[in-house]
């Protein structure tokens, strides 16, 4: 039969040296095991360039696999022929009546040896044992046919020793191989060491991340939640000052109207009993005969005007509605809202800042009802004390040592105008004498405006913020348990300036600073216009 001459060899695949399984078969005409192939075109897409393996050939789009019928039904029939330890995996090259599985493949040999003949051979240096293996090429060197046994550090390249001592690598510094491999697994277990590192705290970064969005997203949950109650809780007293209001309006208004309605009726009476008098005094006018109308008993002149202003006085008793009553009510009971709203917020009552005449420095003015912070064109002959600036400067009476606070000021911030102005916090125990301003130090932090630019400042240190220059309200908000300092531009949207991070360790007043401009605490309660109705 002719198929008693075919060869194992012709029946393997290049790839993976064992039989074709599924063989396919490329353009080229050479054949390959379906997977094995699909393996090597799956590694070759990244290239962008096909080829096949064994004759190099290249295509431009990945290659169409063709099944091979006639050699898969030659592989199949020679199947049962071949012992299952010869396809199972790499035989021993020594052994005679039977084939034993190597274990160990010699690179000077170029055989590959069992148990037994790995226990005799050749404990020479030069007879490198590595793991079985029939693809003996990238262990030796391709010029002069000799087992790869130095490293040349130079051109990262493993060599032969003919090139080391005769080829291109002469000059150059080489190690053995098993010294090179040595460095070269100490570098690695140093990378290693690096990028384990590197990636633990990428993964203690991811969590710090993790827990920083998990925190947040329990703050807004628990904000969300309060200004929900918040809102709930000012519609109910809203719709209740409503109701109370509009109540007491139409009580007023029942009132008025009943008042009206006495006085109108009282009004008809009378108009009916003058409409009599004048009926009896027309007639009496239209008598001729004079005794008739001397001896008629009847109003004088006198009597009439009387009667008349009588009657009009009675107007002044009709109950008169006020409109700035109801409005009083109204602002007062708003007031009461917002009030309760900014203690249910800030857990206290809310922060109503004044300043501390005694503090503030020889430059600037304190307004009578310790609210404005205006700067001195002449110098004021303040008592001196160990409290006061001797720049100008202010602190404020209140001290803060814990809880939550917010207060709102009012500036300059017009441009082409010269001078500036600061706010913020600072230390009660901030030096006085000294001559640098408040964010200039440790112990003070402030917003600052100067050359019409907004900064933050805290020890000397300056961070340039952006915000809208053309509005001239701010809010400040300080956390003292968190350590939080925030300042905001009270436009509409509110946007967020900066937030300072610390941890305070003293007692806390609120800072000012004027030069050639003014500062204004607002009152904390809100101002509002009420439209009379026209």
């Amino acid at each position: 039969m002719a198929l008693a001459n075919v060869s194992e060899g012709e029946l393997s695949c290049s790839i993976c040296l064992n039989v074709y399984q599924d063989p396919v078969m490329l353009q080229c005409g050479h054949s390959f095991c379906s997977n094995c192939i699909g393996d090597v075109l799956d590694e070759q897409k990244g290239s962008g360039l096909y080829s096949c393996p064994q004759c190099r050939t290249e295509f431009a789009e990945r290659p169409a696999l063709h099944r091979n019928i006639a050699l898969r039904n030659i592989a199949e029939s020679l199947q049962p022929n071949i012992p299952e330890q010869e396809i199972s995996g790499i035989l021993c090259n020594y052994c005679i009546n039977s084939s034993a599985p190597a274990i160990k493949t010699c690179v000077n040999c170029e055989a590959s040896l069992c148990e037994g003949h790995v226990k005799v051979h050749n404990k020479a240096a030069e007879h490198v044992l590595i793991e079985p293996t029939t693809c003996l090429e990238n262990r030796k060197c391709f010029v002069h046919k000799k087992i790869l046994e130095y490293y040349c550090n130079k051109d990262s390249v493993c060599i032969c020793v003919s090139c080391r001592l005769d080829g291109e690598h002469k000059q150059h510094q080489v190690d053995s191989i098993n010294t090179a491999f040595e460095k070269k697994r100490q570098k690695l277990k140093n990378n290693l060491e690096r990028l384990s590192s590197q990636k633990a705290q990428a993964k203690s970064h991811i969590q710090m991340l993790l827990d920083h969005e998990n925190k947040m997203k329990k703050d807004t949950a628990c904000v969300r939640k309060t200004i929900t109650t918040l809102f709930v809780d000012i519609k109910e007293k809203l719709d209740a000052l409503e109701r109370r209001i509009l109540h007491k309006m139409s009580l007023e208004e029942t009132l008025v109207s009943k008042s009206v309605s006495d006085l109108i009726q009282y009004l008809e009476t009378e108009m009916d009993t003058l409409s009599n008098k004048i009926r009896k005094v027309e007639k009496l006018c239209s008598m001729t005969d004079t005794l008739n109308v001397l001896q008629e008993h009847g109003e004088d002149n006198d009597t009439i005007t009387e009667k008349h202003q009588e009657i009009k006085g009675t107007t002044t008793g009709v109950k008169h509605f006020h409109q700035e009553e109801t409005f009083i009510t109204f602002l007062h009971g708003l007031s009461c809202i917002i009030s309760d709203a900014k203690t249910d917020i800030f857990a206290q009552t809310a922060t109503d800042i004044v300043l501390n005449k005694d503090t503030a420095g020889n430059t600037v003015t304190i307004s009578e009802d310790l609210k404005t912070v205006s700067y001195a064109e002449q110098l004021n002959n303040y008592p001196e004390n160990p409290e006061r600036f001797s720049r100008n400067q202010v602190l404020s009476k209140n001290v803060f040592s814990s809880g939550r606070h917010y207060w709102e000021v009012e500036t300059e911030v017009e441009t082409g105008k010269t001078g500036g102005w600061r706010f913020g916090v600072a230390y009660s125990s901030i030096d006085r004498k000294d001559q640098r301003m408040i964010g200039d130090n440790q112990k003070s932090w402030c917003l600052r405006f100067n050359e019409n630019k907004l900064s933050v400042l805290h020890n000397n240190e300056e961070i340039s913020v952006a915000a809208p220059a053309c509005t001239p309200s701010f809010g400040v908000y300080l956390d003292y348990e968190a350590g939080r300092l925030s300042f905001y531009v009270l436009c509409d949207p509110i946007r967020h300036i900066h937030t300072f991070t610390t941890t305070f360790t003293e007692p806390l007043h609120a800072a000012f600073l004027v030069n050639k401009r003014f500062v204004k605490i607002k009152d904390f309660e809100a101002s509002y216009t009420v439209r009379r109705c026209v």
